[in-house]
């Protein structure tokens, strides 16, 4: 978070983060760093695990269900980002399915790393909430530990309608496998002659 700015001459802006902070199930301390260390909070994000995908993905299709909307095929309730669980959703996906999230504020300086495949939520079609006008630099990026998760992602995405946003492959997780593949054998085979000494 490289920037957060705060109107002034709002003075119920200020309680209103606070209510939303609160209702959004962040920690005391988080609260404290807002309220006590007047830190600058500019986003508010849920994190889900990735192990939880499959009944974050059910239980939105069966509240879309309930609540009359189809749920196409080619779209996906998670890819889409067209829900946002507020506290009622969210203590019902607890409730029902034992899934539970982490609520994270982002303040001013702060880095959040996601996991791949980790649903995270939207409130605003974006992945994050922001609590004031804020400037966040964002980067995608696949780590050793998460080509697999990242590999199964871009299948996933495959089945995605061909508008839908998430289509494409944007992590270039082949090219991203086959470079590394590739420089590690032309290291291999640089060093053959030492790698075959006793």
């Amino acid at each position: 978070m490289v920037y957060v700015g705060i109107p002034k001459g709002q003075a119920n802006q200020e309680e209103e983060v606070l209510k939303t902070i609160q209702d959004g199930d962040s920690d005391e301390l988080t609260i404290k760093r807002f309220t006590e260390s007047r830190e600058k909070p500019g986003a508010l994000w849920h994190i889900y695990a990735a192990k939880d995908t499959e009944k974050i993905r059910e239980f939105l299709k069966k509240v879309a269900e309930e609540q009359g909307q189809e749920n196409p095929v080619d779209h996906d309730p998670i890819h889409d980002q067209s829900w946002y669980l507020d506290r009622s959703l969210r203590k019902r996906l607890h409730q029902e399915y034992g899934v539970q999230g982490w609520a994270i504020v982002q303040f001013l300086g702060d880095v959040v790393f996601i996991p791949a495949g980790a649903p995270h939520q939207a409130r605003t079609g974006d992945a994050v909430h922001n609590l004031y006008s804020c400037i966040k630099v964002a980067e995608d990026f696949v780590s050793p530990e998460h080509v697999k998760h990242c590999f199964w992602l871009t299948q996933e995405f495959r089945y995605l309608s061909h508008t839908h946003t998430n289509h494409e492959d944007k992590l270039q997780v082949k090219n991203v496998i086959y470079h590394a593949v590739k420089d590690a054998v032309g290291i291999l085979r640089a060093n053959e002659s030492s790698l075959s000494r006793p």
